[in-house]
């Protein structure tokens, strides 16, 4: 079921992204494919299928650091905001 969930995220995610409702860069895309990459470790790990958990271990630490750029980017781009409406006051 896990594997079955996982393809799904991240066919899900290739599809809103294929049909332009959502960028490569947007987390909820990231998190699609984070999650489901997941559930394809778990199930090529459970089912010795070497190859498809170390791709898609990869494929977790593409979308996981893809995440932390888009979080601190927000984040950076949040204080740098409320620097310069500190500095108009």
């Amino acid at each position: 079921m896990i594997g079955w969930i996982g393809a799904g995220l991240i066919l899900g995610a290739y599809f809103l992204v294929s049909g332009g409702r959502v960028t490569g860069a947007s987390p909820i895309y990231q998190w699609m494919n984070v999650v489901g990459a997941v559930g394809f470790v778990l199930y090529g790990w459970w089912h010795g299928a070497v190859a498809t958990a170390a791709l898609n271990l990869i494929w977790f630490l593409i979308g996981a650091v893809s995440l932390w750029r888009i979080w601190s980017g927000r984040r950076a781009s949040a204080s740098a905001n409320g620097a310069a409406g500190r500095s108009r006051s």
